[in-house]
């Protein structure tokens, strides 16, 4: 069996990012760090791994050359093999990153793909779905518990509004992972020197013959304008007048 991970380079949310005055990002001093959902896909992977006989876990990254840790990291938290397509990360959009990853899985054949539901910097929370889609797969989004029925199929639990969603799912199959699915480990040091080893492959878009063509394109940033101080009412019928006239939410 054969596992693909995700493992998604991204700004660390603790991060002050600054913009610029031509809308740009400053990112001058700012820590990267993998995807939190793609630690928790990672982590989700090598469980399964731990439980069952022969699984392969291969995870990619798609983006800089820097992505190169990300995959590192997951090598060191356990899985087997690493896959870097690297491009410009300015020049992706979700579309775009689905259709690479199709031809990803194309080459690699896996099982079963786990990945984050949504990356913590664009918060888009669409390649997952464009995957399965691309693919003509199943999928189950939103992953907090999954369950495999053998190792063709798995039960999977996921949160929707007012209770729980279950589903079950014949492999090929995309997951993406949600927080309450696992607490990802930490890489430890034999982990850590284990990963120099163990075998990363690099590729081109050219690679695949794909072209960068984005559909979503990023014209600048803005940031949201500052909170104004609140302000104190003398009765019901002055607070339902600045609701109306100048909040205008009634």
């Amino acid at each position: 069996m054969k596992i693909l991970v995700t493992a998604k380079r991204v700004t660390d949310p603790d991060s002050k990012i600054v913009i610029k005055p031509d809308g740009s990002l400053d990112l001058d001093g700012v820590d990267f760090r993998m995807n939190y959902f793609c630690e928790i896909a990672v982590e989700e992977a090598l469980r399964i791994q731990e439980n069952l006989d022969d699984v392969e876990v291969v995870a990619v990254a798609i983006g800089d050359e820097e992505a190169t840790k990300e995959v590192r990291t997951a090598l060191a938290m356990g899985a087997d093999r690493g896959i870097l397509v690297e491009c410009d990360e300015a020049k992706l959009d979700s579309d775009l990153v689905a259709r690479i990853l199709v031809k990803v899985v194309e080459e690699e054949e896996p099982d079963l793909i786990i990945m984050g539901k949504q990356a913590v910097d664009g918060d888009n929370n669409q390649v997952g779905q464009l995957l399965a889609e691309y693919l003509g797969w199943p999928q189950a989004t939103f992953a907090y518990k999954v369950e495999l029925e053998g190792e063709t199929a798995a039960k999977v639990q996921r949160e929707v509004d007012g209770g729980v969603e279950t589903v079950h799912l014949t492999f090929p199959a995309v997951i993406t992972t949600d927080l309450r699915l696992n607490e990802p480990r930490y890489a430890s040091l034999p982990g850590i020197m284990k990963a120099k080893r163990k075998k990363l492959d690099v590729f081109e878009p050219d690679d695949f013959d794909i072209e960068l063509e984005q559909k979503v394109e990023v014209v600048g940033y803005k940031a949201p304008p500052s909170r104004q101080a609140g302000v104190t009412v003398d009765s019901v019928d002055a607070l339902l007048d600045k609701l109306a006239n100048e909040a205008k939410v009634i």
